[in-house]
Formats: structure tokens, C-alpha cells, sequence
């Protein structure tokens, strides 16, 4: 068993990373989406003519999973076939910080994004502010996003 883990623990624990970073921000985008769209559908009943605003505040939650999905090509790349364990770990480490802010502010920025469309059911001059709003919160995913490139190509063991 231990063989095993000389062998191939790098490989496993890339490949682990790579996972959590696509899979917990595409969760995280997919929740959120899905929650934005919810309430973008009960706008559209009464005023199908705000689709198009509604839908600006429905796609942001799923920049989260297209964020993880880039740091788990990025990662990919880096794989080789016997690379040691420390080096797999290395890129493992640096795929969890766009995986679990991906999958967190994907949430939080859809229960925003749904506030934001309440404000253009009510009130759609003021659409932009509720898109600001929600844009606040994509930061700390784009911050994880940076920070993970940055595990990726800055830090070796």
C-alpha cells in the first residue's frame, strides 16, 4: 500500500484538487443559478419584457464554476505521471481556495442576484445597483481564483 502512495500519491492528490476545484464551484454555480433563475421566473410571469435585465443578475452566480474549471485545466496541466507526493499536494492545496469560495459565494452572491431582481420588479431604473450588489461579492470568489493561479505557479516544494 505504501508502495502505492510513492508510486502515484502525487497523481491522486492532483487529481483530487482538480476535482473539489471544479465540482464545489460548479455545485456552488449551479445552487446559485438555480436560485436567481427562481427568482427572475416570477418577474417574467408578469413582465417578460425584463428577461434580458433579469438574466444580466442570473449568470453571476455561475462565474464561481467557470473559475474552477480554469484552475482545474491549469492544474491538469501540471500533472506528469510519477510526479512525487509533495508536488501533488502542492497543487491539491492550491486547488482548495477557488473550490470552497466557489462553492460559498456562488450562494451567497444568487441570494443577492435575487434581491437585485426584486429591485427590477419594483423599480427597474435602479437594476444596476442590485448588480453592483451582487458584483461585491464576486470579488472573494475572483480573489480565490488569483490566489489559487498564483499556488499554482508560484509555490514549489
Amino acid at each position: 500500500m505504501m508502495e502505492f502512495f510513492v508510486n502515484y500519491g502525487g497523481v491522486l492528490f492532483a487529481m483530487a484538487g482538480m476535482f473539489l476545484a471544479v465540482t464545489m464551484g460548479g455545485i456552488g454555480s449551479a445552487r446559485g443559478v438555480g436560485i436567481a433563475g427562481e427568482a427572475a421566473a416570477g418577474v417574467i410571469v408578469e413582465e417578460p419584457e425584463k428577461f434580458a435585465k433579469s438574466l444580466i443578475l442570473q449568470l453571476l452566480p455561475g462565474t464561481q464554476g467557470l473559475y474552477g474549471f480554469v484552475i482545474g485545466v491549469l492544474a491538469m496541466l501540471q500533472v506528469q505521471a510519477g510526479m512525487s507526493f509533495q508536488e501533488g499536494f502542492r497543487i491539491f492545496l492550491a486547488c482548495l481556495p477557488v473550490g470552497f469560495v466557489g462553492w460559498k459565494s456562488a450562494y451567497y452572491q444568487a441570494k443577492v442576484a435575487a434581491a437585485g431582481i426584486n429591485i427590477l420588479a419594483k423599480n427597474e431604473e435602479h437594476l444596476f445597483k442590485g448588480v453592483i450588489y451582487a458584483v461585491m461579492v464576486e470579488t472573494y470568489a475572483i480573489l480565490a481564483f488569483v490566489f489559487s493561479i498564483m499556488l499554482l505557479y508560484t509555490v514549489t516544494i
